[in-house]
């Protein structure tokens, strides 16, 4: 039996500015069955030059565990509720995963 199985999921990772901004997103995600399980990870510190100047934010960190075919209309949905005006929205492939977990993570983000 295997113990991994390869997948078509993704983890997607988005910084917020606030618990109440990752809330109104994940709800939304989960909803549109755009993604199966999102992970806030707060005490995040950001460092980065926006518009010439140096900044230092404080933020939280979403991890979303999704399917690679339901990647734009989570980026899309994501870009329309976001305050940010350049939302930082990077994916990672799960190349191998826990059977029952991913096969679970397809089944969620399936309309």
């Amino acid at each position: 039996m295997a113990t991994t199985v390869a997948s078509k999921c993704c983890m997607v990772f988005v910084t917020v500015p606030s618990r109440e901004v990752a809330k109104a997103i994940s709800q939304g995600l989960l909803k549109e069955k755009l993604a199966a399980c999102i992970n806030l990870i707060p005490g995040v510190t950001s460092f980065y030059e926006w518009e010439g100047k140096m900044e230092e934010d404080q933020e939280l960190l979403m991890m979303i565990k999704s399917t690679e075919n339901n990647f734009d209309g989570l980026s899309n949905f994501v870009k329309a509720n976001h305050p940010y005006e350049c939302v930082e929205i990077i994916s990672a492939d799960i190349d191998r995963g826990n059977p029952p977990y991913i096969e679970w993570v397809e089944k969620c983000c399936k309309k």
